[in-house]
């Protein structure tokens, strides 16, 4: 009886830390891939910032850019 509820509480341990070596990871994971996407988000607001001033001061440079980026004619 005692070795059976001690073979379950080292089975519950081992499972347990198991657990957290696993949602230590993944959370891990996690917080890179919101990072990156943070990151993403940061330089398609710098970009898009950059795209409107260059529309402002070279429209023809812009519509280059904007043709170039989006597949349209490659005269």
């Amino acid at each position: 009886m005692f070795r059976t509820a001690a073979t379950l509480a080292l089975v519950a341990l081992v499972a347990l830390v198991a657990i957290r070596i696993v949602a230590g990871v993944a959370g891990g994971i996690l917080g890179l891939l919101i990072g990156v996407a943070w990151l993403l988000v940061k330089l398609l607001i710098v970009a898009g910032i950059v795209y409107f001033v260059l529309t402002l001061v070279a429209p023809e440079t812009a519509r280059k850019v904007r043709d170039r980026f989006s597949g349209g004619p490659t005269i």
